[in-house]
């Protein structure tokens, strides 16, 4: 399958990345290469570091691209970008669009969807780590429960879990319809009714999370990629669901407002000073023609952050 991933609302982030020429920009979340392809195209002779965790991403993303002598392709995760980009580098901008791709959801074999029955996987590095299958048929019941309340606000978290233990004593899980199967026994087929999309789909956004350790070094991550910013050079982060939208809300206001001093202190002792901003008033979202025209977009938020000093 070729690898294609609509990007998601491209006009604002090239509004707010502002690539020019001889820009330099860094793509953590290189996916098929849509939001690169429309930087390189906006720089013209400029240079943009393009990471991807996973190998078919960055081939797709590397024939889309070599058109573009200032495009170098990085595999890696992009939590690791310090040691990733050549170093002494400095960033005029730089995007990561956390989630799965289109790409992986689409790809049966992967693991992702809980619409086709295949392998447990999950991984967005399919070349390392455990996956899906090794996770859940060892992970510790109350661990599982907080993981899906966590990292999917799972309201049945502690039903799900308590299932899976009982499931995998009489067969290891192996396929997604196994794991499908668990969230079906543990939640009463009268509130399955009642939801808006499948009620597995939480569960799967949990296990991926947790398998990819996608949340817990998210604040550092983001703390290193402003660190690589220039003066004004801005970051922009887009996510899906409430869960990465906090952290990033969160590590965005700390480094805003960094300062711990009591709130009626008389003044700052911490020494602490602010990063930069955020602009956008916060949260951007897409415009309801960009919805209807690709509806993955639809629960997508974009949070900007600009460097400091003003």
């Amino acid at each position: 399958m070729a690898f294609h991933h609509e990007p998601v609302m491209p006009r604002e982030i090239i509004e707010y990345l502002r690539p020019g020429p001889g820009g330099v920009f860094a793509d953590g979340t290189l996916g098929g290469g849509g939001h690169s392809a429309l930087i390189l195209e906006k720089m013209g002779g400029g240079t943009l570091y393009g990471i991807d965790r996973d190998p078919a991403a960055l081939e797709a993303a590397s024939e889309r691209l070599k058109g573009y002598p200032g495009f170098h392709a990085i595999h890696g995760n992009f939590h690791d970008v310090r040691a990733l980009l050549p170093e002494g580098i400095l960033l005029d901008g730089g995007l990561l669009d956390l989630g799965v791709s289109s790409h992986q959801i689409d790809t049966p074999e992967r693991g992702f969807s809980f619409h086709e029955d295949a392998p447990l996987d999950m991984r967005m590095d399919p070349t390392s780590g455990m996956t899906a299958a090794e996770w859940l048929n060892t992970v510790d019941e109350k661990e599982f429960a907080r993981a899906l309340y966590e990292y999917a606000d799972e309201k049945w978290a502690a039903r799900i879990a308590h299932i899976l233990v009982e499931k995998r004593r009489e067969k290891p899980l192996e396929t997604t319809f196994d794991l499908v199967g668990v969230v079906d026994a543990a939640i009463p087929k009268a509130v399955r009714r009642k939801e808006e999309g499948h009620s597995a789909r939480r569960t799967f956004q949990a296990v991926r999370i947790a398998v990819n350790d996608e949340i817990a070094p998210l604040e550092k991550a983001l703390n290193d990629w402003v660190s690589l910013l220039r003066p004004g050079g801005r970051l922009c982060v887009l996510t899906f669901h409430s869960i990465e939208d906090r952290a990033v809300k969160q590590a965005f206001r700390k480094m805003q407002n960094p300062c711990t001093c009591p709130p009626k202190a008389p003044v700052c002792v911490c020494g602490k000073k602010p990063l930069g901003k955020a602009l956008g008033g916060g949260a951007v979202k897409p415009s309801p023609e960009e919805i209807q025209t690709n509806p993955r977009s639809h629960s997508a938020v974009l949070r900007v952050f600009e460097k400091g000093p003003f």
